[in-house]
């Protein structure tokens, strides 16, 4: 199959999920993820999720366990915080972060954790160059710029079957990862593309750029998710996480 061919076959749908919790937006993964689990390969269940999160302090799943304490201090500088199935250790998501979930059959494109980490690395090396930043690789996951990193990548597969991605700090405070040692790696900043810039770049300046990087780079077609079908996910996303918080309330 020659790349031409292989571009108009692969159908990705964008789904833009506005401002979200996080717990909120695990939900919404979890159903995606499930609608590929439970259907057969003829579907085009192939998402990306760009979505932007409420302040949340994040670990994965081979992070340190941190004390009630420790978590309590998170929580009291006005953040979530969530242990999660993703790889990577401790990150912050929060407004002015352009977060990305891919939900994606790797079967589809290549059946490789390792390719698919590469390709969202290259992604934003790409984007950054676009804007006249150079983005570099390290020994490290991610993306950096002058041995800072600007993106981040923690994600999970489970029979080929993507979730959790990357998060892009576009005009994020950049005081919020000032509490962590961010991905557990000592020494390290943070930067973002407006601090490189020294501009004010939000997440709608970035999210054209960023789908042209991604259509380029996973040699695929982006279609708008269904309207409807959009407001009834995002809906029970937001609905389910409200009743768990009643139920536990409830409980207290």
């Amino acid at each position: 199959m020659n790349s031409t061919t292989s571009m108009h076959a692969r159908i990705v749908k964008l789904l833009w999920a506005g401002r979200m919790s996080y717990k909120a937006g695990l939900h919404l993964q979890q159903t995606l993820v499930d609608h590929h689990l439970n259907s057969n390969s003829n579907d085009h269940n192939n998402t990306l999720v760009v979505i932007e999160h409420d302040p949340v302090y994040t670990i994965g799943i081979r992070d340190r366990d941190y004390t009630d304490d420790e978590i309590a201090k998170l929580k009291s500088k006005g953040a979530d915080f969530f242990k999660t199935n993703r790889g990577g250790l401790i990150t912050f998501h929060g407004p002015g972060q352009l977060v990305a979930y891919p939900i994606l059959n790797l079967k589809e494109f290549k059946p490789s954790v390792k390719w698919y980490v590469c390709q969202i690395e290259k992604m934003i090396i790409r984007l950054c160059a676009e804007l006249g930043i150079k983005g570099e690789t390290s020994p490290h996951t991610g993306v950096w710029v002058n041995d800072k990193k600007i993106c981040a990548i923690g994600i999970h597969g489970k029979r080929y079957i993507t979730s959790h991605g990357l998060a892009l700090n576009c005009n994020t405070d950049l005081e919020w990862f000032n509490h962590i040692v961010p991905c557990g790696i000592e020494g390290k900043e943070v930067t973002s593309i407006s601090k490189e810039l020294n501009a004010d770049v939000t997440i709608n300046d970035i999210i054209p750029i960023f789908k042209n990087a991604f259509t380029d780079q996973f040699q695929c077609k982006l279609v708008d998710y269904p309207p409807k079908e959009a407001s009834e996910i995002l809906r029970a996303s937001v609905n389910a996480t409200k009743k768990k918080l009643i139920i536990d309330n409830n409980l207290i």
